[in-house]
């Protein structure tokens, strides 16, 4: 394969061509991006000023098309700006109409957009409503969380949410797929102590849908844990034919994790033990094991010793 060889002078010739064609090219794109573009990006429509005397529900997707005057640098960098992502539009004249126009709007609409950067026309233009009778209806709130705790501590007790229900109003056919609503995730990390605060509910994904109150109480709270070991009596079940039977050991000593403080008052009131007979008389069981079936709330049972125990039954 031939190879070029140039001189020092031939050398220094190209490097400044490669230097001025590259500058030259950098200057173009400058100028170019720097000129007005019309451009076209999908904005999410939000509503505001919803009339609250008639409930109703939008005949098209909640997109529309915008068309935007702009720098070349802005088309450029339009698609990685989440700023401004949503368009209001006013809704007061539903109250009279069952549509809105939006070019009518557009003045309100960029004058919370930056200076050279307006909207100029948004496709569709009109936005149609189909309404109906607005219904009212309360349901549970729902508790969304992602916490995790720091070592040996956990959640001691129910959760408290003050109010437990809220209102919302709307269509009927919206709420009728309603059962409950969610509340903001509460996120914490490494958690030693008692939660409290308010919480905001999360906005309905829906303009003709008003919920109150729009925030609520949330008590959560957090305990240490520790082991503790009681010795339960241990009931026999399914004894179904009234045998004489006699079991060994009578009690057993459950372990368990409990918060410091429920600890103190724990005692074998609090448990409820059993063995069940019908193992012996269908599957032919020599020994029982034994089952907590009942024990305090946020407890849990680390061991049972003895795990099974022996029986007689005298005929």
């Amino acid at each position: 394969m031939a190879i070029i060889k140039l001189s020092a002078i031939e050398r220094r010739r190209l490097s400044a061509f490669v230097t001025c064609l590259v500058l030259a090219i950098f200057a173009w794109l400058f100028t170019s991006l720097s000129n007005p573009y019309k451009y076209t990006v999908r904005r999410v429509v939000s509503f505001r000023n919803a009339p609250q005397k008639r409930a109703f529900h939008p005949l098209q997707p909640d997109t529309v098309n915008a068309i935007v005057q702009g720098t070349g640098w802005q088309m450029l960098f339009s698609k990685f700006d989440e700023d401004k992502k949503t368009i209001d539009v006013d809704l007061r004249t539903l109250d009279v109409k069952n549509y809105v126009v939006l070019s009518a709007q557009l003045r309100q609409i960029n004058a919370k957009r930056e200076v050279g950067r307006e909207i100029i026309a948004i496709n569709p233009d009109t936005l149609f409503f189909d309404f109906s009778s607005r219904t009212v209806k309360r349901v549970p709130v729902e508790l969304v969380t992602a916490i995790t705790y720091q070592k040996q501590f956990s959640q001691s007790g129910n959760v408290i949410i003050k109010p437990r229900y809220v209102t919302i109003s709307g269509p009927a056919e919206a709420l009728n797929r309603i059962t409950s609503w969610k509340t903001d995730t509460i996120k914490l990390n490494d958690a030693n102590e008692d939660f409290n605060a308010r919480v905001n509910l999360r906005g309905s994904k829906e303009g003709n849908l008003n919920v109150l109150p729009r925030s609520v109480r949330v008590n959560i709270p957090v305990d240490e844990y520790t082991e503790k070991t009681i010795e339960v009596p241990v009931k026999l079940v399914n004894n179904h034919n009234y045998y004489d039977v006699k079991i060994f050991p009578q009690k057993v000593k459950v372990t368990l994790t409990t918060s410091l403080g429920n600890y103190p008052d724990l005692n074998e009131d609090d448990f409820e033990a059993v063995a069940d007979l019908e193992l012996w008389r269908h599957s032919g069981y020599s020994v029982l094991p034994v089952k907590v079936t009942r024990l305090p709330s946020y407890s849990k049972v680390v061991k049972i010793e003895p795990q099974n125990i022996d029986f007689i039954i005298k005929k």
